[in-house]
């Protein structure tokens, strides 16, 4: 009996081990939906990133998600650490959200007409953040940062904008800019289709570097409308503020009466229950929130300073719209994130997994000799493969992307989804358990030997 036993749980976890460190993963159907996608989509996706062409290959179609697992079209399961780019953060069809949304749904999707529930989610979002006084909930991160950008300006009576190279805040035409050859230089379009005068106002500046904020804003202070910022950059990888950068802009923009916008539509809920902001204890006039607070449907908000906000029609001058705005199903998959998130004990064992994960993979490169620079704020890490420290976009460019790309496949050959690029950010999720970031710290000693 004891012998039987023992051969099937040898088998078993033979099986599991196979399953995790296969050589090769079938993807013939992802293959065949991505060939017919491109007949219908450009490029056969509709977000850039999901196209594999910062690392090559075929993107896999994927059919369903649940817990921190995705599977795909072909029957491939792999330990997912993108979530959805983030919001996902109790992981993947968690039964609690999706009870709530079905309930919701029951009801009718869309009214476009004022609901209790945008009133209660707004309170929520008050309640972890105090420098939201009055909130204005959108559709999507790029809708939110347009729109704060929009009420800054109205309320200030300005023109000017300041943003960072290697943040991204959504493809709004006046923040798709490259910098330009000096501090107070304006910007350029990145992307066909943005005429110069849309960026003309753009002022674009590197990350961490408050000597550059000091030289524009002491020029051009009177012209500038607002600063806007991911507090901890996340589309450039997982890149900190340095010591003391966060205050230095705060008294800045204060100095000068620009808005100070905190672009927090990655990091909102998710590094922290109150965001950067509450990790650095620095209030921003303005805030841009994401699909996290909608549970991960399409969703987003931006909010502030009472005086500012009432600047927003239909109080104030400045137009802004939308009729899915507060629909009920985003307000209630939100309302149910937001209440299960105010436990504290969640950011207590995201913090102990995430710390887990990013200390393990930082050992196997020591082990295996391999340059690497590991960062991480709460849930949110990254192993950038470079031999220098990463402080802003310049140096996060140098990272060795052909390295990258090696381990991104190798890791999805062995079951386990990265971001299609080394400047995207691993997110950990509830839903991971000791067993998946074990298995994949083991699985990535195994990539690191093909290097």
């Amino acid at each position: 009996m004891f012998s039987l036993l023992f051969l099937k749980i040898l088998n078993t976890l033979l099986t599991y081990k196979i399953q995790l460190y296969m050589s090769k993963i079938i993807t013939e159907k992802s293959k065949k939906a991505f060939a017919e996608a491109q007949n219908f989509i450009p490029g056969g996706v509709n977000s850039p990133v999901r196209a594999f062409g910062a690392v090559g290959g075929t993107p896999i179609f994927i059919r369903s998600g649940s817990g921190c697992y995705l599977t795909d079209v072909d029957g491939n399961k792999y330990v997912d650490y993108i979530g959805s780019w983030g919001p996902l953060i109790l992981g993947h069809a968690d039964p609690r959200i999706v009870k709530r949304i079905n309930e919701a749904v029951a009801n009718g999707t869309s009214y476009g007409a004022p609901t209790e529930l945008e009133v209660k989610l707004a309170q929520l979002i008050k309640e972890a953040m105090p420098s939201i006084e009055k909130v204005r909930m959108v559709n999507s991160g790029t809708e939110a940062t347009m729109s704060a950008i929009r009420v800054a300006r109205g309320f200030t009576n300005r023109d000017a904008v300041i943003k960072f190279e290697g943040c991204y805040h959504g493809h709004v035409d006046s923040l798709l800019v490259q910098a330009g050859s000096g501090a107070t230089t304006l910007g350029t379009p990145n992307s066909p289709g943005i005429p110069q005068d849309f960026v003309k106002h753009t002022i674009s500046l590197p990350y961490n570097d408050i000597d550059a904020i000091n030289e524009v804003c002491s020029k051009r202070g009177k012209d500038i409308a607002c600063i806007i910022i991911e507090a901890v950059a996340g589309n450039m990888g997982v890149v900190p503020p340095k010591k003391n950068y966060l205050e230095g802009l705060r008294e800045i923009t204060k100095k000068h009466g620009i808005v100070l916008i905190f672009d927090e539509v990655m990091t909102g809920f998710r590094v922290a229950h109150g965001g950067v902001q509450s990790l650095y204890n620095i209030k921003p006039d303005l805030t841009t929130l994401g699909k996290i607070i909608g549970g991960g449907l399409p969703v987003g908000a931006y909010g502030g300073k009472k005086e500012i906000m009432d600047s927003i029609s239909p109080v104030g001058p400045v137009y802004q719209a939308g009729t899915l705005s507060g629909n009920p199903v985003a307000m209630t998959a939100g309302i149910a994130t937001l209440e299960i998130l105010k436990d504290g004990k969640i950011y207590t064992n995201l913090e102990e997994k995430a710390k887990r994960l990013a200390t393990g993979m930082e050992k196997v490169c020591e082990d295996a000799n391999v340059p690497a620079c590991h960062t991480r704020i709460g849930s949110m890490l990254c192993t950038f493969f470079t031999d220098s420290p990463v402080t802003d976009y310049t140096t996060a460019k140098k990272c060795d992307t052909k390295r990258y790309a090696k381990f991104f496949h190798g890791m999805l050959d062995r079951g386990f989804y990265f971001a299609p690029s080394q400047f995207e950010a691993v997110f950990v999720s509830t839903a991971h358990g000791e067993k998946e970031i074990d298995s994949t710290i083991d699985a990535f000693k195994e990539v690191l030997k093909s290097f």
